[in-house]
């Protein structure tokens, strides 16, 4: 009796390649030799917001940053494969000799890959990652935003802030404290000292709490030295807290709230009045109390008497022991004798007007 002959499976080239095939052969492609290509533990680098046009932002972060990176660390030097070491003609047959000028070749191609800035995967919309290589985030946007303080040139449309990172770990509160007490020596162990705040910002993430990453990291800040001491409104250094998914992103910058948070956009804007910023905003009266100002058309409107006047300094909610109100329903003000003869007008019209009544 003869056994059926096993005919070997055919492959059938009009058949289409499976989905996880294309993934891997992708994902194979991106990390060949290039480094990493999604945000990860250990990397350096600055996390950039945008409005809704990442590519748009990423060719802005690259030549702003190779524009400054060039006045600060020089021009980008390659590799070049010419001048890579080869063996001798007289060995070309030694496998040894073949083995090493073929490892240096492949070293050689990775170098060519590694520059000096390169994007990667964030992890979070509207958020791009800049990984660097050899250099100082914190000095390099130090010394960007620096400049266009300085001169008030826009040079960006849709990037908004633009933020170092010195460090990144995983995102979990026993992981963040380890790495935290060694990576902030540099600016708070004694006998280093200064103001600091923490900012606290988090992405898709939801198993941190905001209130236990700002507690434990000031109290590692508090535990390098004792003299160093919370500052909300103008603090020597800030120290940036940025989780997206799980990485947590570290950084201290200082002139946080000089460059307006280091965002691009408003650092540029110059410095106007603090009553034209905000016209509800308190201002200091000659008298050094705080006091706001009112237009003439809204106490027209409840009080037809005081149109004339076009505008007041109202104290705001400050009553003084001792003082009377007026009788009429818009507030008077005597500020240390100024007008006191409104007061009066006042009172003399009320008065006829009773005096017609009667």
């Amino acid at each position: 009796m003869s056994t059926p002959i096993q005919q070997p499976p055919q492959t059938s080239g009009g058949k289409r390649k499976g989905k996880a095939q294309y993934v891997q052969a992708k994902r194979a492609r991106r990390c060949d030799g290039g480094g990493p290509r999604q945000l990860e533990p250990g990397l350096q680098g600055i996390l950039i917001t945008c409005n809704m046009n990442e590519r748009k932002c990423v060719e802005e972060a690259y030549s702003l940053l190779n524009e400054y990176g060039d006045d600060m660390y020089g021009p980008e030097k390659f590799t070049d494969k010419d001048q890579q070491p080869s063996g001798s003609e007289g060995e070309d047959d030694d496998m040894e000799a073949a083995l090493k000028k073929e490892v240096g070749d492949i070293k050689a191609s990775t170098e060519m890959k590694l520059r000096r800035f390169q994007s990667v995967e964030s992890g979070a919309n509207n958020v791009v990652f800049i990984r660097t290589l050899g250099i100082e985030p914190e000095k390099l946007v130090h010394h960007i935003l620096q400049d266009m303080y300085k001169t008030k040139k826009k040079k960006t449309r849709v990037i908004l802030r633009m933020l170092p990172i010195s460090g990144t770990c995983k995102a979990f509160l026993e992981d963040m404290k380890k790495y935290a007490e060694t990576f902030l020596e540099p600016w708070f162990k004694a006998p280093n000292k200064g103001t600091f705040q923490i900012v606290y910002k988090s992405r898709n993430n939801s198993h941190m709490n905001r209130e236990e990453v700002i507690k434990e990291l000031a109290g590692i800040v508090g535990s390098l030295n004792s003299e160093n001491k919370v500052d909300l409104t103008n603090p020597q250094y800030t120290v940036v807290v940025e989780i997206i998914k799980a990485v947590c992103c570290l950084s201290v910058v200082k002139d946080y709230m000089l460059f307006r948070k280091y965002n691009l956009q408003e650092v540029v804007k110059s410095a106007k009045d603090p009553s034209q910023l905000n016209p509800k905003q308190p201002v200091q009266a000659g008298n050094g109390k705080e006091a706001k100002l009112e237009s003439g058309d809204k106490s027209s409107q409840h009080d037809p008497v005081e149109g004339k006047n076009n505008q007041q300094v109202v104290p705001e909610n400050i009553e003084e022991p001792g003082q009377i109100k007026p009788r009429s329903e818009t507030p008077v003000v005597n500020d240390g004798g100024a007008k006191p003869e409104l007061e009066s007008q006042v009172t003399e019209r009320s008065e006829s007007n009773e005096n017609d009544l009667s």
